[in-house]
C-alpha cells in the first residue's frame, strides 16, 4: 500500500510558476514509477509528466513538454512537478500517482492522491 498527499497548488498568472510536490507513505515507494495527471472541469483526466522508479527516465505530454519538469527523491519518498511558463489551460486539479508499471495510462497507476488545484488566471 501507497498513500500519496499532494501540496503545493495554487493561483498564479498567466506565466508564472508553482511547484507541486507529493508526498508518499508506505512500503517500497522507490519500486514504483510515479505520474502527474490533471482534471480540468468537463474534461477527462489527461497524463502530464511521468518518471522512471530509479529517477532516469522522464515523460511529458506534449502541451507541458519544456515548461514542465518532473523529478524524485527516493530516500525522501517525494516526488515533484516543477510548472513554469503557466498558461491558462493549464487550470485543473493534479494528481500524483504510483504504479509499478506506469507510463501514460491512468489504469497503469494502482495508487492516487486526492488531488490539488492549480488556477492559472489571464
Amino acid at each position: 500500500q501507497v498513500q500519496l498527499v499532494e501540496s503545493g497548488g495554487g493561483s498564479v498568472q498567466a506565466g508564472g510558476s508553482l511547484r507541486l510536490s507529493c508526498a508518499a507513505s508506505g512500503r517500497n515507494f522507490g519500486a514504483y514509477a510515479m505520474g502527474w495527471f490533471r482534471q480540468a472541469p468537463g474534461k477527462e483526466r489527461e497524463f502530464v509528466a511521468r518518471i522512471s522508479w530509479s529517477g532516469g527516465n522522464m515523460d511529458y505530454a506534449d502541451s507541458v513538454k519544456g515548461r514542465f519538469t518532473i523529478s524524485r527523491d527516493n530516500a525522501k519518498n517525494t516526488v515533484n512537478l516543477q510548472m513554469n511558463s503557466l498558461k491558462p489551460d493549464d487550470t485543473a486539479v493534479y494528481y500524483c500517482a504510483a504504479g509499478v508499471a506506469g507510463r501514460r495510462r491512468s489504469d497503469e497507476y494502482d495508487y492516487w492522491g486526492q488531488g490539488a488545484q492549480v488556477t492559472v488566471s489571464s
